[in-house]
Order: structure tokens, then C-alpha cells, then sequence
């Protein structure tokens, strides 16, 4: 049985809840990815995410400027978490039951990100 371990990608791109979206939709674009991982303030703290829906919907949507708001205004904090160790299968589940396209992976810290895509793409179904 797949695990998220298999087809996670490891390098994941951060960025600070303090950070401009503006400065956000820069990274997306210059990286190509969809989604950015927000960094806890503190150690214990929970990750969040953020997501090119998030501003889509949050911030151009309302004709507002990227630039006058933080990403922590819109992120999705905390977010879901999924471990190095879970089956593909129930994190394919946990996307679906809860309306979501991808999740960082933790264990001790950021291990990855897993993405709908990354089950399509990197998974054994056919």
C-alpha cells in the first residue's frame, strides 16, 4: 500500500503569515505552484496554508489590492496535516470529506506537501 511518504513532493515553499499577498502571488507565479505553506509563529503552532483560491476569492474577487493585505488575513489557519506514514488512500479520503486539494506534511516539521495531483500523478492505480 502507497503511503503519502512515496509521492510527496519534499521541497515545499514557505512563506510568513506576515508576508504581502502580493509578495505571495510573486513566489506562485515564479515557482509554479498553486498553493504556499504559512509558517507557524511559533514552535508548537500549527501550519497554515494558503492557496491561489484563497486570494482568487478573498482578495481579487472584492477588486481589493494584494498589496494592502497579509497573508495571514486570508490563509487557511490551521490547516490539515497529514503524516509521512498514511496510506494514499486515506489521505485521498480526508481530501475528499473535507473539500481539500493538498496538505503539508508533518512529522517533527514540514516533511512535504501532497496534492490531489500528486495522487493522480505519482500513484500506482492503473
Amino acid at each position: 500500500m502507497a503511503k503519502v511518504k512515496d509521492i510527496m513532493t519534499p521541497n515545499v515553499l514557505t512563506i510568513k503569515a506576515s508576508a504581502m499577498v502580493s509578495e505571495a502571488i510573486g513566489l506562485m507565479k515564479e515557482n509554479k505552484v498553486h498553493a504556499l505553506i504559512v509558517e507557524p509563529v511559533e514552535a508548537e503552532k500549527a501550519y497554515g496554508i494558503v492557496t491561489e483560491a484563497d486570494i482568487a476569492y478573498k482578495v481579487i474577487a472584492h477588486a481589493e489590492d494584494p498589496k494592502a493585505f497579509k497573508v495571514k488575513d486570508i490563509m487557511t489557519k490551521p490547516c490539515i496535516s497529514v503524516k509521512p506514514d498514511m496510506s494514499v488512500e486515506n489521505v485521498a479520503r480526508l481530501f475528499q470529506n473535507h473539500g481539500i486539494h493538498r496538505a503539508p506534511v508533518v512529522d517533527e516539521g514540514l516533511q512535504g506537501v501532497v496534492s490531489v495531483s500528486d495522487i493522480l500523478r505519482k500513484g500506482q492505480w492503473w
